[in-house]
């Protein structure tokens, strides 16, 4: 099969070395009306397709994006940006654009509110953004094709859009509650601004500026490693500018300001508030300065993604630049963006969860360019060469999908951990352990977060430091002495629950509680529930509570990765109904 595409890519027929021709009008007719209506059309068939696959994943949401459901619910309720009512301000999350959209879904009654159609509204609103998102990122898609093939917009769309489809990881975390299809929304806006402006000679108009600034200034705004579209821009006006270097830095000066001034306001706003420049999720997580090493993790997303359909994508890409035209100016436009997403996602401290949870912009941006370069390279072929061309697409595309099928029916098996069940099992379950144990104002102690705090009437301590800003200092110093002692010496909550990494990492074993004073409720792995002994009144609570716990929670744990529903609505102390 290779053989026969690199014949087909050979430029010394007269045939096939011809430039790609620019686009041009079509006249009016019933043709060129069919198109207007095709275009639209593959938009909502490829939106259908992955919202289809979203579906086998059920009413599953992670439970880091929980988190920022309950900062929305915070800042609604006027309390600021805090984890709980009573709590000291701190940024928590890292998202502040798609917790914006959280926020504004709740003001309006759309969010935290309750169900609709049986379905709650926790699930519903951030999935129907996500589904808003992954159309308006297709419809990006189409609008870059229209620019460069205007006559085959539905096939380059419905190509990036089975591809999106077949990729489980960009399907998975687009509707995980998180911020991915906003992140992904960007990177394909980005590579739409660009790619027109520079097939129709608009890359220094002051519209284009003003629109990649403002695009690049949300993709920063919706995750940290988003900040670095704001480079994309300037490196494709540097690399297609040869003449009129005034306007070019009048449009590169009105990009950087519309995207300096809102964003530096922003990270003063957030140093005033919070004391940091950067997020304290980053803290926590002690993300350092990035070493070239890292670059190497972008590596594995080939594997993923499958080597035959991005060999076929890259021989695709590669006889489109070989070849001057309006295809190869618009496709090194797009190769931009991705080339800086794929730096971003090789730079970031490598993520616990599965499925590449960070390369969504990586995804949209690839499936983008080799959909491109498919249809432009199809446009330019005979009748064999279109047809061995479909031929290797199509079976790259199964070879992708089924070689990811092993991770893929573990992942739907076991979904990283959810809402639903941290908000039983650590949220609804410490509340009755307080109530049986007598605890009126208790503090919790605990790793799992968003969950917890939709549904917890205690004081939250976070042992993974994401909304604790002396725990994130100790992991970002390596000095877990000083987590230990903020803990159980300074601290020194009621309850407390450790398992598996947070047992090891931070060093809270059970010999070491054990000496601080906790006696066990319920084991689990090598740590489980712990309650002080000295703050529960009457010794006999703990062995009643024990007694009532540990059926439940065989149970309750043995069906953690189920994707059902928690309920209407999650709110502050709510029992187990166990």
């Amino acid at each position: 099969m290779n053989a026969t595409l690199l014949a087909l890519l050979d430029s010394r027929r007269p045939d096939r070395a011809r430039p790609v021709p620019a686009a041009r009008a079509s006249p009016a007719g019933p043709a060129s009306r069919l198109r207007r209506w095709a275009d639209p059309a593959a938009v909502l068939a490829a939106t259908a397709l992955i919202a289809v696959r979203a579906a086998g994943l059920g009413r599953w949401i992670v439970d880091d994006a929980a988190v920022t459901f309950a900062y929305a619910r915070s800042i609604d309720e006027g309390l600021g940006p805090v984890q709980l009512p009573g709590a000291s301000p701190v940024e928590g999350y890292s998202n502040p654009a798609w917790l914006a959209l959280m926020a504004v879904g709740r003001r309006l009654g759309l969010f935290d509110h309750g169900a609709f159609l049986g379905v709650s509204d926790l699930v519903l609103y951030p999935k129907a953004l996500a589904l808003l998102c992954t159309a308006g990122t297709l419809a990006c898609v189409a609008w870059a094709a229209r620019a460069v093939v205007p006559g085959r917009v539905w096939a380059v769309t419905l190509l990036a859009g089975g591809a999106l489809a077949t990729n489980l990881s960009y399907v998975a975390w687009s509707f995980s509650g998180l911020e991915n299809p906003l992140y992904g929304l960007t990177a394909a806006g980005t590579g739409a601004v660009l790619v027109r402006a520079v097939a129709r000679g608009g890359l220094t108009a002051p519209r284009t500026a003003v629109t990649a600034a403002a695009i690049a200034l949300l993709a920063a705004l919706t995750r940290p490693d988003g900040a670095v579209l704001m480079a994309a821009y300037p490196l494709v006006l540097a690399l297609f500018v040869r003449r009129d270097l005034a306007r070019s830095v009048r449009a590169l000066a009105l990009h950087a300001g519309v995207v300096a001034v809102p964003y530096g306001a922003f990270l003063l706003w957030r140093h005033a508030v919070f004391g940091l420049w950067v997020p304290n999720t980053a803290v926590a997580k002690a993300q350092q300065t990035p070493e070239l090493a890292q670059l190497a993790q972008a590596g594995a997303l080939l594997t993923y993604a499958g080597w035959a359909f991005a060999l076929i994508g890259a021989l695709c890409a590669g006889a489109v630049l070989a070849r001057p035209g309006t295809a190869r100016r618009a496709l090194v436009a797009l190769l931009v963006p991705l080339l800086l997403s794929l730096l971003a996602y090789g730079v970031l401290g490598r993520d616990w969860m599965a499925l590449y949870r960070f390369a969504t912009p990586v995804w949209v941006l690839a499936a983008a360019v080799a959909a491109l370069s498919a249809v432009v390279l199809w446009e330019a072929e005979g009748v064999r060469g279109r047809a061995v061309l479909v031929m290797a697409l199509s079976g790259a595309l199964v070879l992708a999908h089924t070689g990811q099928a092993a991770r893929e029916a573990s992942f739907k098996a076991h979904p990283t951990l959810s809402m639903c069940f941290v908000a039983e099992r650590y949220g609804q379950v410490f509340n009755t352990y307080a109530e049986r144990l007598g605890l009126r104002q208790a503090t919790v102690a605990l790793p799992d977060l968003g969950g917890t705090l939709l549904t917890t009437r205690l004081r939250v301590l976070d042992l993974a430091g994401l909304t604790d800003r002396r725990i994130a200092d100790a992991y970002a110093s390596g000095d877990m002495r000083a987590l230990r002692d903020h803990v159980l010496r300074a601290e020194r909550p009621e309850l407390l629950h450790v398992h598996g990494a947070w047992v090891n990492k931070p060093g809270l074993t059970v010999a070491r509680l054990a000496d601080a004073g906790y006696v066990p409720l319920y084991r689990q792995q090598n740590g489980g529930d712990f309650v002080r002994a000295d703050a529960v009144h009457d010794p006999a609570r703990i062995a009643a509570v024990r007694a009532w716990a540990a059926p439940r929670l065989d149970h309750l744990i043995a069906d953690q990765d189920h994707t059902g529903s928690c309920g209407a609505t999650l709110t502050p102390g709510q029992g187990a109904a166990l």
